[in-house]
């Protein structure tokens, strides 16, 4: 039974941290999830209210081929880590990246309190992700992200 409405800051975590191999899962500590969308049986988008810890990263800096983001700040001062440099986030603010541009981007906690947003991003199949600042790529293979060092050899 799905339920019709919740308190976003009650529901549960993500049972796993991240989806990257490692070196660059242990890197996610700091971040907490919570999957809202799935919650609610969504299949066209997902929705996660997300917390950083001081010193925490949103993600690997990275870019989709045909899925969108999207964030909204609620709580904390965040910089936005993107192919055009650093821009400071404050509650209220909101930025987005179309899928195909290969803008990196990512989310850094570079202050003593912690970070809440809101991400919002479509689920299109065939997605792929690049990684301009680590040995890395994605593939999505039947909903599941598969990754490889840039020149395809897998991840052990």
């Amino acid at each position: 039974m799905k339920p019709v409405a919740l308190t976003a800051a009650q529901a549960p975590l993500r049972t796993k941290p991240s989806n990257y191999p490692e070196p660059f899962a242990s890197r996610m500590a700091g971040r907490q999830k919570r999957p809202l969308g799935d919650l609610f049986g969504l299949t066209n988008f997902g929705v996660n209210l997300t917390q950083l810890a001081p010193g925490a990263v949103s993600a690997l800096r990275h870019a989709h081929s045909r899925q969108d983001e999207f964030v909204y700040i609620l709580q904390g001062h965040p910089t936005l880590h993107t192919d055009a440099g650093r821009t400071p986030l404050a509650p209220g603010d909101c930025a987005g990246f179309a899928a195909g541009t290969g803008n990196g981007h990512q989310l850094v906690n570079d202050t003593a309190q912690e970070v809440v947003y809101l991400e919002v991003g479509d689920r299109t199949a065939g997605d792929q992700g690049t990684y301009p600042d680590d040995d890395l790529q994605a593939e999505q293979v039947d909903g599941q992200w598969c990754f490889t060092h840039k020149d395809g050899t897998p991840y052990e």
